[in-house]
């Protein structure tokens, strides 16, 4: 089977990172917060980029499936309006461990409880001021063969292995073995 590339390389003035900026190796995962399939990823996620340290970044994208997940679009916009007071990682964290609780006043009380200007992040809910960014990553997903959530890419690749810690360490050092293998790569 042929690999399968990611269509938008990561773009730090865009996308959200977690991690160190410059590391050999970057998981892209597009995600939805109300898929019980990401929360589950989450810790294993989170054990990645413990064991990997500053050799790992992680990269969220979303990709919201509305017909399985009603409250998944708007939860992706309220993420986006607490990354533009700086809070798109704590307000990930925190509708993945509430997914259940993602309606429109819950994610007005996340964003009080995170300390967000709260006014301008309802408005930009009201107005879905996000939408359009929501349907960019969205775009990049389908055009990289990303239909369902999570799907990771490791290093620009589609991961289509499991989403279990064994696989995904086993292919972080499959990536990180090419990174210092590259030609390109200068001698230590």
């Amino acid at each position: 089977m042929e690999p399968v590339y990611l269509i938008n390389d990561v773009d730090p003035r865009r996308d959200h990172i977690r991690g160190a900026q410059d590391a050999p190796v970057t998981l892209v995962e597009y995600g939805d917060f109300q898929c019980p399939y990401c929360r589950r990823a989450e810790g294993v996620v989170r054990k990645l980029l413990q064991t990997f340290g500053d050799d790992l970044r992680l990269v969220w994208r979303h990709l919201p499936l509305p017909q399985l997940h009603p409250d998944a679009q708007l939860a992706a916009e309220a993420a986006e309006a607490a990354g533009a007071q700086w809070a798109f990682w704590e307000m990930h964290d925190t509708l993945l461990a509430h997914q259940l609780e993602l309606r429109p006043s819950d994610l007005v009380r996340y964003g009080k409880d995170l300390e967000l200007d709260i006014e301008p992040f309802r408005d930009a809910l009201r107005r879905h001021a996000y939408a359009k960014r929501i349907a960019e990553d969205i775009a990049t997903a389908q055009a990289g063969g990303a239909t369902g959530t999570p799907t990771f890419f490791i290093n620009g690749q589609r991961h289509d292995g499991g989403y279990d810690i064994e696989t995904l360490v086993s292919g972080v050092h499959e990536a990180r073995a090419f990174f210092d293998a590259a030609p390109f790569r200068e001698a230590r």
